[in-house]
């Protein structure tokens, strides 16, 4: 009979737990409106990925470092790619055009927003960045080290529909937890 009660306490404190712990994940998401930001990519999207000239070669290489990363490195990963993005890839492109260069900065001030908004939550830890996220990030900065910081910048920018549309992803699969 002790032991019923002990596996009940056992199984309720586990249900705690996991609820609480899925109270934290939805905390850490990015309350944004992603369609802004995929808009103003969307308008130079052609322009910037006309500058690619390494059409076979990818940086977030989707299939294998997005898409293996799992719901609870989703946070540390996406404050992971946001740093990239803000430190890197922005700061590396150079842009001629003044257009561009407006969206691009909208982006990037967007980028910012959601990093104040993950920074808060690392703040309070409920951001862990486990081995594998931190793995998938390296992936990133290594495939971005393999190109001349020019072209590493264009193609990174070339992609950024990968990683808004992860972010989208994951957004909606955790808030529908």
């Amino acid at each position: 009979m002790k032991l019923q009660y002990v596996s009940l306490w056992l199984l309720g404190a586990v249900l705690i737990l996991c609820a609480a712990h899925t109270c934290g994940l939805r905390r850490c998401l990015i309350s944004m409106d992603m369609r802004h930001i995929e808009e103003s990519f969307q308008e130079i999207k052609r322009a910037i990925q006309a500058k690619d000239t390494f059409q076979n070669v990818t940086i977030l290489s989707t299939s294998e470092t997005l898409q293996s990363i799992k719901p609870l490195d989703a946070c540390c990963v996406t404050k992971n790619l946001l740093a990239f993005y803000v430190d890197r890839v922005f700061k590396d492109h150079q842009e001629l055009n003044p257009q561009i260069l407006r969206k691009i900065s909208s982006i990037a001030n967007s980028f910012l927003y959601m990093q104040k908004t993950l920074r808060r939550c690392q703040e309070q830890r409920q951001c862990h960045c486990r081995q594998e996220a931190t793995n998938a990030t390296r992936i990133v900065h290594d495939n971005y080290d393999q190109l001349e910081v020019r072209a590493a910048a264009v193609k990174s920018l070339g992609e950024l529909d990968v990683f808004l549309a992860w972010i989208d992803k994951n957004h909606q699969e955790t808030s529908a937890a």
